[in-house]
Formats: C-alpha cells, structure tokens, sequence
C-alpha cells in the first residue's frame, strides 16, 4: 500500500428526523390531544486513532462520507431512530484541519473526535400544546447536519528520528536496533515512506522513524522533502546518520541541518548525535580518524558503527536513551508547570446573531437563529407564526427594524428568504 501522509475529505454528519404532527384516535376518544413524537437525532462522523492504520491511503480515492439520519417522529409519542454515526480510522498522529484551524490532533490510540455534528431531531406538536392551543399542528423539522472539508494530516510519532542523506544505512540501522523490517536495497532514495521500530535499552524502550533521505531543497518539496520532514518535527531526538565513506562528511551533515532548519527553525534545536555508519569497510576504517576531526566541530557526541553488522551499536543506543529520557522529564515538568500557571479568563459573551444590510435586503446570521429557521415547517402557517414570535423574543425583529428593514425587504437567515411584513 502507498504512503499517503495528506488528504482533504468532505463529511457530512446526519440531518435529524422530522417531528411527527399528530393526533390520539382512538374510539372512544373521538378529540384526542397531540401525540406527535420527536425526530431522532443525526449521526456524527467521527475520527478514531487506529493503531493499526499507518497511513491516509485509504482517502486517497473516496473523499465523501455522511453519516446516517435521524428517523422522523411517528404517532403515539414515537420517537425516531438516533442515525448511525461514520467512525473513520485514521492512524495516529493524525493532525486534523478546518479552513487551516486545527480541530485534533490524534496522539492517543483509541483517540476519537466529532469532526460533524448530526443535526438536532425536530420536536413532535406534543411540544407546542399551550392552554390556549390545545390541539398544534406544528412540529418542527430536522436540522441539518453539519458538513464540510476537513484535511488530515499525519505526523508520524515517534522519540527518535534518523535522518541523513540517501543511502547512509538508515533503514540498515532502523531493522538492527529493532525488529523493524524496512525494504533496504543499495541506490539512493529506496526508502520512499517512514519506517518505525521499538528499540529496548535496559528497562526503557523507545520508537525511532526512519525518515527518508534528505536532499538539497528538500524544504522547498525537493524530493517529496517537505512531506517527509513533517515527520522530524514531533520526534524528540535526532540520530543524524553520516556515511562513514563520504568524501565531505561535515558538508552532508550542514546540508541535511539547513534542510531541516529551513522547514522549521525549532528543529535546529533538538537533542542530536551523530552516527558514522559502515566502519566495517576498509574505505570508513581508513578515513576514520579525519571524519571524526571534521565531525567534532560540530561539538556533537559522534558514534563510529556499523549498521550492516550490527557492531558498535550499543554506545549509540544508551546515549540515545539518556537523552530521550531527559526529554520526557522535561516535558513532564514543562505540563506541570503549564498546568499551575493556566489562567481562566471569562470572556464577554458573543453577541447570539448579527444583522448586516446587503445590497438587496438583510442578513441575520447566528447559529440559533439559523437552526430555528432550518427547523420551522414553512408550509405550516401556525409553525411560521411560532417561529415569528420566536425571532421577535430573541430580539431580531427588533435589531432589523433599528437597521432600517421595511415592509417588502428581503431577510435572509441561513439558506432561506423572507420577505419582511
């Protein structure tokens, strides 16, 4: 299966059912009252972090999912059928955006998010009965389900990531320190998706991600480089393989560096070691002592290894563990710390609509106010007039009017026209 690390859906949660308008009749009750139920509500489509998915192939092709609708309200109080939700498994590490907002991020296995909301089942006319209306015919409508885009996009999680030009050994070193078996072959840019492995030091274990090779531009999407150093940034160390035959090892090793800090400064400053991998071929043996005198301007802890035989790995490793483990006390410390000083503040309430005059007549625009217009019956003369009084309430008859709205103006709320009386 190809890798495929974004994708852009549409979801469209469940309308809810109608509300039923209906009466008792029964034989000896010739005049019974409402007994009209409720519509059920819409199903919700929902993320769930699987850990047994590892990539968004699957959205790659079908990019629409809805979930069910609520079913309507029926006679004798009969509530309709809650609709069935859409559950998408997604794997985690899964970043997931509205209009560049980020609604989730999806760390956790199991993890689930509401990315739409089925609508609300419309009330049955048992609802509307009022002492001087003893027999409604009103029931209200289902409102809509949400919908709209959503772009999902996969950060691999992982503590350690390896990262170094092609054809340094890094998937040669991912499958020695753990049971990882990443397809390896001897030309450049082989690994064409992130590999993971579970590496165990002592009692302590941690995963490392194979990132694929890294080339010059590749922040500027050279080489697919910009959809692969997404995946440097949640890791918590860098191992930064050098080629141990490279003519200019200090040169590969800046190169990769300024890729990765021209992607994201903050990746300059992660905890690094350098690993020089293949010391078991004659050409790394001899050059050894001037790689290492190159390399140690960069005032990192450098590694000769051999991922090939697996020789001289263990150095490495405990190094690597130290430092993924004071990483994760710091993070400890740094929530805790966000945690104490977290302050609430109460923020003045939004305003519930807002009417803005158009070239044509007026908008209202608000949640409550559009969900009440969705969900009135405009067949129904008596649901208009409720839903009048409603508007009248909420105080929107009165801000159309400061706004200047007369008789014979178009007032648009949501997708419907009224025409102003």
């Amino acid at each position: 299966m190809a890798f495929v690390d974004t994708a852009k859906i549409h979801v469209k949660a469940g309308d809810g059912g109608h509300g039923s308008a209906s009466f008792r009749r029964e034989k000896y009750i010739p005049f019974g009252g409402p007994d009209g139920g409720d519509g059920g509500r819409g199903g919700d489509v929902v993320l769930v972090a699987d850990p047994g998915e590892n990539t968004l192939a699957e959205y790659r092709h079908r990019r629409h999912f809805k979930a069910g609708r609520g079913g309507n309200g029926a006679k004798r109080n009969q509530h309709g059928a809650r609709g069935a939700d859409a559950e998408l498994r997604v794997p985690g590490g899964t970043i997931v955006r509205a209009d560049d907002e980020v609604l989730a991020d999806l760390t956790e296995p199991g993890q689930r998010v509401i990315v739409a909301r089925g609508g609300r089942g419309g009330l049955g006319n048992v609802h509307f009965a009022t002492p001087t209306n003893r027999a409604p015919k009103v029931a209200q409508k289902g409102e809509p389900g949400e919908e709209k885009w959503i772009t999902l996009e996969l950060k691999l999680i992982a503590d350690v990531g390896l990262v170094g030009y092609p054809n340094v050994g890094k998937s040669t070193l991912l499958a020695a320190v753990t049971r990882a078996s990443p397809k390896i072959a001897d030309y450049p840019f082989t690994t064409l998706s992130p590999n993971l492995g579970v590496a165990t030091v002592g009692e302590m274990t941690f995963v490392l991600a194979d990132i694929p090779g890294l080339i010059e531009g590749a922040h500027q999407g050279v080489g697919l480089g910009r959809e692969f150093l997404r995946h440097v940034e949640r890791t918590k160390v860098l191992v930064h393989v050098i080629d141990g035959t490279a003519r200019d090892p200090l040169k590969d090793f800046e190169s990769v560096n300024k890729e990765m800090e021209l992607f994201n400064p903050e990746l300059a400053h992660k905890p690094q070691v350098i690993a020089v991998n293949k010391m078991d071929t004659p050409e790394a043996k001899r050059q050894w002592e001037e790689t290492r005198r190159a390399l140690e301007q960069t005032g990192l802890p450098i590694f000769p290894i051999s991922a090939a035989t697996g020789e001289w790995l263990s150095p490495l490793l405990e190094e690597v563990a130290v430092l993924v483990q004071r990483v994760r006390e710091e993070e400890k410390r740094a929530a805790a710390a966000a945690a104490k000083e977290e302050i609430v503040r109460i923020e003045p309430p939004a305003p519930s609509f807002v009417v803005t005059r158009e070239e044509d007549g007026f908008r209202v625009r608000g949640r409550l106010v559009e969900r009440l217009v969705m969900m009135t019956d405009m067949e129904s003369d008596q649901a208009v007039a409720l839903m009048q009084r409603h508007l009248a309430r909420m105080g929107v008859t009165a801000a159309l009017e400061k706004a200047g709205v007369k008789a014979g103006d178009t007032v648009r709320i949501g997708d419907i026209e009224l025409e102003w009386v």
